[in-house]
Formats: structure tokens, sequence, C-alpha cells
């Protein structure tokens, strides 16, 4: 990774000619992409990341830590650096946080890495997330074993981000937190070039919940609409109307949106059905209007269903807030990219639609969660997240685990 010469853009040093310890070695980088490609090429859905649990357990065994299988009997944690002078229980530990499931759609590239797996993509970049935080953990023990690890650290590999209400409440349940004053994570972000990160103090991902509605009401002959509850046409205005009358119904600032993913009904052109589904996502930047989405919801729905003699049943779940970023992680975070990449490397980030589990982490202790560049050059955004030919340029595993152990070797505040 090119590093710019500008000297109001060099890294710092931590002292008068000292650079950062903590870099990641050429050969356990060139292991790292491969690691990645074989978590890319056997990806498991949430709940199920038997293989990618035993896969990390062993390569950290190999490195003499002692990681624990979570609860739930995937995903897993492991200290570094408890076991020294400060490993008496009172120091806070810094945790590093990655998220290791997959997505369930079919992987479309031509890559000899592509997903050997049949409508299963590492499509958001936790192959990604996993391989940092696992080199990250790698490279600390090194420096642990040397007596060079400043605070005791625990690396998180949480299964299930994908899996509403998300993952993060049983690792939480399972004692991932015990002992721990600070959080950090990244998640790639295709928008930004590989070898930086976006960084944003407050909300930066958005409140998300998952909505599934269901229709009944008397079908018939298509010759007959003025007989039926004419579903379809139901069904319709319900994927129309209810995103506009929620958006009248409260402050545009909020950002509060229904997004539709699929609507179902009917099965021949002759037939008015009986039945109509549709389900979809209610996505909120604000953290109060996300607490009154759900009445909202259930009141539009209602309104249009009733207006055209349909009944309705509504399956609103709850999914997950904000990511909430704290002032003092942002910080750290910053501190450290710069001090490996210099002030160049660090971009503000806008707060997104999307919405991170990580959220219920920040719930309980202060952290935060970086952008981490993947964009190739030249790509100017032909890959997305939950996309099946979503790439990732793998410089940025190094940029990851160098921006993670510079925030553990950096003094605290």
């Amino acid at each position: 990774m090119s590093r710019d010469s500008d000297d109001a853009d060099a890294p710092a040093d931590t002292a008068a000619g000292a650079p950062l310890p903590g870099t990641l070695p050429e050969a356990l980088g060139a292991e790292l992409i491969d690691f990645r490609r074989d978590l890319h090429r056997h990806p498991e859905l949430g709940n199920q990341e038997f293989r990618t649990t035993a896969a990390i357990k062993e390569r950290l065994e190999q490195a003499g830590l002692r990681p624990r299988v979570l609860a739930t009997g995937t995903g897993l944690m492991c200290d570094i650096g408890t076991d020294t002078a400060y490993g008496d229980g009172t120091a806070p530990l810094l945790a590093l946080r990655a998220d290791i499931d997959a997505l369930p759609i079919p992987d479309t590239k031509t890559v000899d890495y592509a997903s050997a797996v049949p409508g299963r993509a590492h499509a958001c970049g936790h192959d990604v997330h996993t391989t940092v935080v696992l080199g990250a953990g790698l490279v600390l023990a090194a420096l642990a074993r040397n007596g060079a690890l400043p605070r005791p650290v625990r690396l998180i590999f949480q299964p299930a981000e994908e899996v509403l209400p998300g993952g993060a409440a049983d690792a939480i349940e399972s004692g991932v937190l015990d002992g721990v004053g600070q959080i950090l994570a990244v998640h790639c972000d295709p928008r930004v070039d590989a070898g930086k990160i976006g960084l944003r103090t407050g909300a930066i991902t958005s409140a998300c919940d998952r909505l599934e509605v269901e229709l009944d009401g008397p079908g018939g002959h298509t010759a007959r609409p003025h007989l039926t509850t004419d579903m379809v046409t139901a069904a319709a205005r319900i994927a129309l109307d209810v995103p506009a009358l929620i958006a009248r119904r409260v402050d545009a600032r909020a950002g509060l949106a229904v997004t539709w993913g699929r609507l179902s009904s009917g099965h021949i052109c002759n037939v008015i059905p009986q039945r109509a589904e549709l389900s979809g996502t209610v996505r909120c930047l604000d953290l109060d209007a996300w607490r009154k989405a759900p009445d909202m919801v259930h009141a539009a729905i209602d309104e249009i269903a009733t207006l055209y003699g349909a009944k309705s049943q509504i399956n609103y779940v709850r999914g997950v807030p904000p990511v909430v970023n704290e002032a003092g992680s942002v910080t750290l975070l910053k501190d450290a990219m710069t001090a490996r990449r210099g002030t160049h490397s660090v971009e503000d980030t806008e707060q997104s639609l999307g919405g991170e589990d990580f959220s219920w982490y920040l719930e309980e202790v202060p952290g935060a969660m970086a952008r981490l560049g993947v964009r190739r050059p030249g790509d100017l955004g032909r890959y997305d997240l939950h996309r099946g030919d979503f790439d990732v340029d793998e410089r940025a595993i190094q940029v990851g685990v160098e921006l993670f152990t510079a925030a553990a070797l950096l003094p605290r505040g």
C-alpha cells in the first residue's frame, strides 16, 4: 500500500524517531489473504458458522492462544495479554469485534475463490472483517509475548449479524463484554478507497426492522372483481401507499423509510387470489422515530387494507437501533489510522440507512465502528454490498489489521 510523501500527511511516530510497532509481516499478510479466500469459498449462514468457527479457533490455537466458543455453538472470543502484569482483572479490555456469517444469495463472480456453496455468498464483507480481527489478534499476541502490549485485548467473532435482531445479543449474553471497557469494529465500504477509512461521531448507521404482511379476503373470477377483495390491487396499493403515508406522518429529518423486498399473490391470470404477502424493511435515522415506527406502520397498513376490504395480519419484527459512535473511540480510531497512514487516510462519512447489530454492544460499553475502504482503483461504485458480485481490494486487510493494532498500542486518553 503506497503512502503519501507529503510531510503533513506522513504517518505519525509515537515518540521522537520511534515508529509504532504492530505492522503486518509480509508472510502473515499473504496467509491472511488465503484465509479470507477460504472463508469466501465456504460461506455459512447465521448460527450455522461451524466450519468458520473451527478455522478461526484452529489458527488462534496455533498461535498459543486459548479461544472459547460461544454458548450458541458458533462464534468465539479470545483474550490476549490478560496473563501479563496488568492481567489481574482490573484493567479494562479493548474488544475488537468481527461478524462471521454470510448471506443467502448466489455468488455471481468468476474468480477462483467464488463461493462453492450454492445460494450462499460473503456479499457483505464479513469474511474480511473476520480476517482483519484474526490478523490483528495474531500480531498483538506476538507483541504480548514480548511484553510490548500495553493493554489487554479481547477478540470477538460474532455469529448471525444478518439474522434480526442480530447475534450480538446472544454474544453479549455469552459474556463477551465481561471486563470490556471499549469496543471497536470495522465494516467494509465499497464507496471508500482501499487505504482509507471513514469515520463519524454519533449515529453512523440506522435502525432496521423487518416487516411481514399477510392479506386475506374472498377471491374469485377476474370477470367479477366487484364480488371479491381484488387482492392484487389491495397488495399493490399497500406497497405503494404505505411508504408515502409514513413519509407524511413523521418529520422528514427522521429518515423513516418503508421499503418492500417481496410481494407475492396469485397463480393464474384469470383468478383473483384470496391471499397476498408482502415483506420488507423499516429503516430509520432517528432513535425517537424508530420507537414510534411500529404503531405508525400498523395504522397505515390497516387503513389501506380496510379501504379495499382485506383483512391484514402484520408481523413487525424489531431489529437493531442505530450504531452511535462514541466521540472518544472515534478519536482513537482517527489517531490510530493517522499514526499508520497519515491524515489523508481518514475521511468523514455520512450516516447510512444500513442496519448493524454492533449497536447492541454500544448500548453497554463505549465504542465505535469505522468504514473500511475496500474500493479498487477504477471501480467507481461498480460493486455494492449485498450483491452477488461484491468483492474487495484485499489490500484493505492489511489496513484493517494495522488500524486495530495501532488502536491497541496508542496511549489511552
